[in-house]
């Protein structure tokens, strides 16, 4: 979406805060032995309390408010009575919504409780590989050359990307030009980021998987080697220098 007029900032500042709002409380919300769908119907209370619609359920009849993957599950899990969260999980919390009209989208990895099981490490590999992407982007610069940047920080750090989940534009729904905004390099993809545009920019840090495929229930993504893979993602305005990040209030990186 290009921004335009003020009102159209305010729309999706508006908007941002929320989600960004909801995935902390969330985050902080959640205790082991908690059901997801429990974490989930906290979640949209908040949505509800802002005034903003669920993105899933309001795009897909989702059936859940917002999406939590637990461990090997990579996205688009579902939070069901019957996932308990237990210390030392892998979780994924992904929320999006919109509200006036205006959609934004963010969601972070996480490991709950102690890390028992050594989960940490990617997770940090995630946040840091998504900061210094972040920073790079600014109208002009080619969306392949953001892909090869987080491939690269992924390989050093010895890890690999999900190459068929990538990050948007937003803004007037939840998915919009560019649709292709790749964690690898992709050379075919000739695109550019534009002044004033809103992109949601994600992480797919995988231990063993390279693509993600739909399990059994029809929604969750699962590597299809296995492993564990952390996301992180933040709604951001690009400009002519650093871009302004709608969603900080999330406190991803903190």
């Amino acid at each position: 979406m290009p921004i335009t007029t003020h009102a159209e900032l305010a729309g999706i500042k508006k908007i941002s805060e929320a989600v960004a709002i909801t995935l902390k409380e969330m985050r902080e919300y959640a205790r082991p032995g908690m059901t997801a769908k429990a974490l989930d119907d906290f979640g949209g209370s908040i949505l509800k309390n802002f005034g903003a619609n669920s993105a899933p359920k309001l795009s897909y009849n989702f059936p859940g408010w917002t999406c939590i993957s637990t461990n090997n599950e990579v996205a688009h899990g579902i939070p069901s009575e019957n996932k308990i969260l237990q210390e030392g999980d892998l979780v994924n919390i992904d929320v999006s919504a919109e509200l006036e009209g205006f959609w934004s989208d963010n969601g972070g990895s996480f490991v709950l409780g102690e890390d028992i099981n050594n989960h940490n490490v990617l997770v940090k590999a995630s946040k840091s590989i998504l900061f210094n992407a972040i920073r790079q982007i600014k109208g002009g610069v080619k969306i392949a050359d953001i892909g090869r940047f987080i491939e690269m920080e992924a390989k050093k750090s010895g890890y690999r990307v999900i190459r068929n989940l990538t990050g948007h534009g937003v803004g007037r729904s939840l998915h919009e030009e560019p649709y292709d905004i790749a964690c690898y390099y992709d050379k075919s993809n000739v695109k550019r980021f534009r002044k004033n545009s809103i992109v949601a920019v994600e992480t797919f840090i995988s231990t063993k998987s390279t693509n993600a495929i739909e399990i059994s229930d029809g929604w969750t993504l699962a590597g299809q080697n296995g492993g564990f893979v952390a996301q992180h993602e933040h709604t951001i305005m690009v400009t002519d220098s650093e871009p302004i990040i709608l969603t900080e209030a999330n406190q991803i990186w903190n």
